[in-house]
């Protein structure tokens, strides 16, 4: 038997440390959300955001948020619920930036 660690092709490989922001809210909808907010490094200023209670995650800036049916796509949500997300979600996530 061969050993099958031998036969990855690690394009990368590294650690960092990050930030979590945990929030949970409800919106008028009586949705409640359950958010991991990760601050990363990685992703071009980008955050990553988890559902909790569905176990999805987005790479999320504000050029996400502002594609149409985005977020429903991605959490699974009917619109009233998305627009809810989009609200809070446009405080924590910001522009994304390029570098050289």
């Amino acid at each position: 038997m061969t050993n099958p660690h031998k036969e990855l092709d690690f394009l990368s490989d590294s650690t960092e440390s990050t930030s979590t922001r945990f929030v949970t809210f409800i919106g008028a909808s009586l949705k409640r959300f359950d958010l991991a907010i990760t601050t990363t490094n990685r992703f071009y200023g980008k955050k990553l955001v988890t559902d909790l209670q569905n176990g999805k995650t987005a790479i999320l800036g504000t050029d996400d948020l502002e594609e149409e049916g985005y977020l429903e796509h991605v959490y699974n949500l009917e619109e009233e619920k998305a627009d809810e997300l989009k609200s809070f979600l446009y405080q924590v996530v910001g522009d994304p930036y390029f570098t050289d």
